[in-house]
C-alpha cells in the first residue's frame, strides 16, 4: 500500500455520502477535514448535519470561499443537478493549488460543463462517480477520471478508499455511472412494477421466486443470452411484453415499465435483424449489439 499523505480535504454537502466519507476518512485517521453544506446552520437537517459533523471531527465551515481556505483537495458531493451552481460557486475562490472533484451523479456533458466554469482558476479538475453503496462505507467503490484522477487515487486510495482510474478523458467516470444507472435503477423500477401486480394476484413470492431462479446466473451469462437471441424474436417478446402490461393493468397498477418495454422491444424487431443475421441467433451479444447501431443509424462510439 502506498504511503498515507496528510491533506486538507474539503467537502462539498454532508448527506448521507459527504458524512459517510468524512466519518471514514477521519477514522482512518486523516486529521484535517472541512466541510461547507448551505444547509449546516439554517435548514430542516441543520440538526443532523451538525451532530454529524461533531462525531466525525469534520469542521463545519459557513461559505465555499472559506472551503476554498481550508482545504487543498476538494470533493463536491452534492447532487448533480447542483453541479453547474456548485461550479460557479467555487470560480472566484479556487487557485492553482486546489485540486477540485465533482462526485454528483450527473452526464459526461455536465461534469465538462463544470469544467470549463472552473478552467481559469487553475486548479486540477476531476470528477468521480460512486459505484458501490454506503452500506460499505467510506471505502465503497468509486471512479475517476479527467487530469486530476490519478492524483485522487494517489491521495485517498491509501486511507481505505478504493477509486479506479478510467482515463483523462473528464466525465468517462460519470459516464459509466450514468448510463450505468439505465440498467440497476431500471431493475428497481421493474422489480416494483412486477410485485405490485404479483401481490394483487397473490403470487408474489411465487413470481419472486421463479424470476429469481433465472437470475441466479451470472450477469454476463444473461446478457450473452438474452441480447444475441432479441435480435431474432423481438417480435414474439414484444407481444408477450403488451400481455404482461394488459396483466399488470388488469391488477390495478399503472404498467409504466412493461409498456416501456414493449415500445424498446417493438423498436427493436423494427430494425429488421431478424433478415439482417437470416433468423440465425448472433454468437455473440457485441454482434447483435453492432447490428442495431448499423440498422437504427446510430453514429458509432458517439
Amino acid at each position: 500500500m502506498a504511503d498515507r499523505m496528510q491533506f486538507r480535504l474539503g467537502l462539498v454537502g454532508y448527506g448521507e455520502i459527504g458524512s459517510t466519507l468524512g466519518a471514514g476518512l477521519r477514522g482512518a485517521g486523516l486529521e484535517s477535514i472541512a466541510c461547507y453544506d448551505k444547509y449546516a446552520f439554517d435548514g430542516p437537517y441543520a440538526d443532523l448535519i451538525q451532530a454529524r459533523a461533531k462525531e466525525a471531527g469534520v469542521t463545519l465551515v459557513r461559505s465555499n470561499a472559506e472551503l476554498a481556505e481550508a482545504a487543498d483537495l476538494i470533493a463536491s458531493v452534492t447532487p448533480g443537478a447542483s453541479s453547474l451552481e456548485s461550479a460557479d460557486a467555487f470560480a472566484p475562490v479556487l487557485t492553482t493549488r486546489h485540486t477540485f472533484l465533482d462526485f454528483a451523479s450527473a452526464t459526461p456533458k455536465i461534469k465538462q460543463g463544470v469544467a470549463s466554469k472552473l478552467e481559469a482558476t487553475g486548479a486540477l479538475l476531476g470528477d468521480c462517480s460512486i459505484e458501490g453503496t454506503p452500506l460499505h462505507g467510506y471505502s465503497m467503490r468509486m471512479l475517476s477520471s479527467g487530469p486530476a484522477g490519478e492524483r485522487v487515487c494517489e491521495l485517498l486510495n491509501p486511507w481505505g478508499m478504493q477509486i479506479a482510474y478510467t482515463g483523462p478523458v473528464l466525465g468517462t467516470a460519470s459516464g459509466i455511472k450514468i448510463i450505468r444507472s439505465v440498467l440497476i435503477k431500471g431493475i428497481e423500477a421493474l422489480t416494483d412494477e412486477m410485485l405490485l401486480a404479483a401481490h394483487q394476484y397473490g403470487i408474489d413470492e411465487i413470481v419472486l421466486a421463479s424470476a429469481s431462479k433465472t437470475l441466479a446466473r451470472p450477469w454476463m451469462d444473461t446478457v450473452q443470452s438474452l441480447t444475441p437471441s432479441g435480435v431474432i424474436h423481438a417480435k414474439r417478446r414484444a407481444e408477450e411484453l403488451e400481455m404482461s402490461a394488459d396483466a399488470v393493468a388488469d391488477a390495478g397498477v399503472e404498467p409504466i415499465m412493461a409498456r416501456a418495454i414493449a415500445q424498446r422491444l417493438r423498436w427493436k424487431a423494427s430494425l429488421g435483424l431478424k433478415d439482417h443475421f437470416k433468423g440465425v441467433v448472433p454468437r455473440t451479444y457485441q454482434e447483435a449489439l453492432e447490428a442495431m447501431v448499423l440498422k437504427a443509424g446510430l453514429k458509432p462510439n458517439a
